[in-house]
């Protein structure tokens, strides 16, 4: 199982390595979608420590169902549904948040729970 759990964590810093990276190369939207890949492995992580590890699922999964369980803070529960909102035509969204801290806070509670 601790190894498992450092295969997640390894996982989990390549994707954020790799949204850092795209960020630099003036990718947003790619750092966007890293950033929500590692919420969602993290989050993955999280429930399958708590349920099982049948618990799976992609990223936006993972990310709408921390979104809605009532025993996730307030303030986690709005940085997944951020990563989960879709960008506008023009590739904007409606909010000036960050998609890798929203990421970094939600993998800081998800390590700290169960």
């Amino acid at each position: 199982m601790a190894d498992g759990r450092r295969d997640d964590e390894g996982r989990i810093e390549q994707e954020l390595a790799r949204a850092r990276q795209a960020r630099v190369e003036g990718k947003e939207g790619r750092a966007r979608v890293c950033a929500r890949r590692a919420a969602g492995l993290a989050i993955r992580a999280y429930y399958q420590r708590r349920e099982g590890r049948q618990w799976g699922g992609d990223a936006l999964t993972q990310l709408k169902r921390l979104q809605d369980d009532r025993v996730v803070p307030e303030g986690v529960r709005a940085a997944a549904a951020r990563l989960t909102t879709k960008v506008d035509f023009d590739h904007r969204l409606p909010f000036a948040a960050d998609p890798l801290e929203d990421a970094q806070g939600i993998i800081a509670f998800v390590n700290s729970a169960v």
